[in-house]
């Protein structure tokens, strides 16, 4: 299955993130830290990243863009609260392959985790 980084500045939220996707078999790294995040991006090969929007010290797109560099073939589903046109066009123009509006629902999380993995790569 799927290497996946998770990267919420609510802790709960990567938990959440994390039982649910680990029950489909895949492996979840969780963070709330962005540099932690990056860090372990630049030692451990990922396969997809799933990025709230808001965070501490950047937004989840600024954060995605810097993960592409790093690995440009990662799929990404980026999170947030309070979707609009806008940052769902900034966040597919960064690399996002899918976009998800809190609160996490289970069935959504796992059927966009399962069609984004499933897709050829760009």
């Amino acid at each position: 299955m799927a290497e996946i980084l998770a990267l919420d500045d609510v802790y709960d939220a990567t938990i959440l993130i994390g039982k649910i996707l680990a029950k489909k078999g895949h492996k979840v790294h969780s963070f709330t830290e962005e540099d932690d995040a990056l860090a372990f991006a630049k030692d451990n090969p990922i396969d997809l990243a799933i990025l709230d929007i808001k965070l501490k010290k950047m937004s989840g797109i600024d954060v995605l863009g810097l993960l592409k560099k790093i690995n440009p073939d990662m799929r990404a589903i980026i999170l947030t609260g309070y979707p609009t046109v806008e940052t769902a066009r900034e966040a597919v123009n960064q690399g996002a392959n899918e976009y998800c509006v809190k609160p996490i629902d289970r069935d959504e999380l796992e059927e966009k985790v399962a069609k984004v993995l499933q897709a050829n790569p760009k």
